[in-house]
């Protein structure tokens, strides 16, 4: 669903099993830049935030971490912030192609978390959300449930506030337009590691 003046912001943060630099990761590790190749690449994608001190984009502020992070052992999680032209674009990135591999293998990388994977709100086209604000948001979907506020996949809702239904032909066409970009990258997967 396209809506006219809105964008859609996506925050992730999961842990992995081991530090970043222990071998159990390293195929997260090696993974991660052609995720970021493969969204710059597909339909909908606006752009995503950085990560200071590191090359590639801006950081979106500084990057703070929700509170499941406490206790856990790790100074910080595996997570992300990005901006997508609608729903449909970014399940459709998410869901096919490199990303989706990443995916499949996700459980040898991370641990399984009480916590949604992931939130996703609305705001007004042009405006960036900072690391904060996503670590907030994921939080408050979790001590409330998806609303308007904030809300994932399975229970979307609309800039109005209304619950909104996902079009799934749409999410299928932007696979498909997505899949050309994504030949070079699938086929450097076949060379790494899990």
């Amino acid at each position: 669903m396209t809506a006219p003046g809105f964008h859609l912001a996506m925050y992730n943060f999961g842990l992995h099993v081991a530090s970043y630099d222990a071998p159990e990761v390293q195929g997260f590790l090696r993974r991660e830049p052609l995720n970021f190749a493969a969204a710059e690449k597909a339909a909908g994608f606006i752009g995503r935030s950085g990560y200071l001190g590191e090359p590639g984009p801006d950081s979106w502020g500084v990057q703070v971490f929700p509170r499941f992070i406490l206790g856990s052992g790790h100074d910080s999680g595996p997570s992300s912030l990005s901006i997508w032209q609608d729903i449909e674009s970014l399940m459709a990135f998410s869901y096919a192609g490199v990303h989706a591999e990443a995916l499949k293998n996700a459980r040898a990388w991370n641990t399984k978390n009480h916590w949604p994977p992931l939130v996703l709100w609305w705001l007004e086209a042009g405006r960036l959300p900072d690391w904060e604000k996503g670590a907030k948001k994921l939080e408050w979907l979790y001590d409330n449930g998806p609303g308007p506020e904030a809300f994932t996949f399975k229970q979307p809702y609309g800039p109005d506030g209304d619950p909104t239904p996902i079009d799934r032909s749409r999410v299928k066409t932007l696979v498909e337009a997505n899949a050309a970009g994504q030949r070079d990258l699938l086929a450097q997967l076949a060379s790494i590691p899990v």
